[in-house]
């Protein structure tokens, strides 16, 4: 399928490292299909971080588990194509992506303790993940732990890396599983809301440590939040999604600072700022749609004080806004915005 690249402001210049092209996930029910991820389509390039924010339910975490081959059953990719480095992996069979999955990517998810098994040292997991994804020797492998724990800010590496999951503290637990996404030097990790159990001064020294590696080593990042601090301070670029699709993409400064989509207004101006007085902060009324109650046209126009006509009626595509793309139709060509009247 020829699909227009629409996402030009790519960090890396070239082909990027992922693409996701037109993503459709589905999950049959017993009484109908839900659609999950509509038309989701972005770019990340290698050393590049991709943050994707919105409102719980906006189908964040669920494009991760597409990209990575975890969506749960009966959940489906009914469409688009993934790729990494060129390479379709949305086809891939599940020995393949097994195979794939912590050598070139890597996930990072919320709960540390989800990703770390109790009855194994963390020294254990990591060199257990690396004799399997890398040619090393045993000694090698635990040569190469102590170096990564060592490299994530684990005190006394030495000691600690024979300790189990339970001997840690909640930031050091994340520290662990960064630890271990890295461990087979993948390409690309998602990571699933890093930061939102641990406190705030440890929250910032893991986005730092995020950044420094990804710098360090390359890799590409796709974070997933709710924490629109945490995209300022860590993302490039970042993706904006409302119902299953992307509402607005661009860098970060742009989307933070002159936000487009009457949605991502709404989520900037619901943010306090220091030193500002105001009455009362933005406040978008209504809720993010269940996924059997999806309007027609723009999912959002329900909430949206600029809605019109057409917003009720066509679904709008990606399109440029400034200096980030959104998908309104406040930003159509004068000759496609013919007849929306309000």
């Amino acid at each position: 399928m020829n699909v227009p690249h629409i996402d030009q402001m790519n960090a890396g210049g070239g082909l990027p490292l992922l693409s996701v092209r037109r993503l459709r996930v589905e999950f049959p029910s017993r009484r109908g299909t839900l659609l999950a991820l509509d038309d989701v389509s972005f770019d990340i390039a290698r050393g590049e971080v991709l943050g994707v924010v919105g409102e719980s339910g906006a189908g964040k975490s669920l494009t991760g588990a597409a990209i990575i081959g975890l969506l749960e059953p009966p959940g489906r990719i009914a469409g688009g194509e993934i790729l990494l480095d060129g390479e379709a992996i949305h086809e891939l069979s599940g020995e393949a992506m097994r195979r794939l999955r912590g050598r070139r990517i890597a996930m990072i998810f919320q709960d540390p303790l989800t990703s770390l098994n109790p009855l194994y040292t963390v020294g254990e997991q990591l060199v257990e993940t690396m004799l399997t994804h890398l040619e090393l020797t045993p000694a090698a492998a635990r040569e190469r732990a102590l170096a990564l724990l060592d490299e994530v800010g684990i005190p006394a590496p030495a000691q600690r890396i024979d300790h189990y999951p339970h001997q840690f503290s909640g930031g050091m637990r994340q520290r662990v599983v960064i630890a271990l996404a890295l461990c087979a030097e993948p390409e690309l990790i998602i990571a699933d809301e890093p930061t939102t159990a641990l406190d705030v001064s440890v929250q910032a020294q893991i986005i730092a440590l995020l950044r420094r590696l990804c710098r360090q080593h390359h890799t590409a990042v796709m974070l997933v939040t709710h924490d629109m601090g945490v995209i300022a301070e860590t993302a490039d670029r970042v993706a904006v999604m409302y119902a299953g699709r992307v509402v607005e993409i661009g860098p970060v400064d742009e989307v933070v600072c002159a936000p487009a989509h009457p949605y991502t207004r709404g989520l900037m101006g619901a943010i306090p700022v220091l030193g500002d007085e105001v009455e009362r902060l933005v406040q978008i009324d209504g809720a993010m749609p269940r996924l059997d109650a999806i309007p027609p046209g723009c999912a959002f126009h329900p909430r949206c004080a600029a809605a019109f006509a057409r917003c009720r009626i066509e679904c709008p595509e990606l399109q440029p806004a400034g200096a980030t793309r959104a998908a309104c139709w406040l930003y159509a060509p004068a000759e496609m915005a013919e007849g929306g009247g309000r």
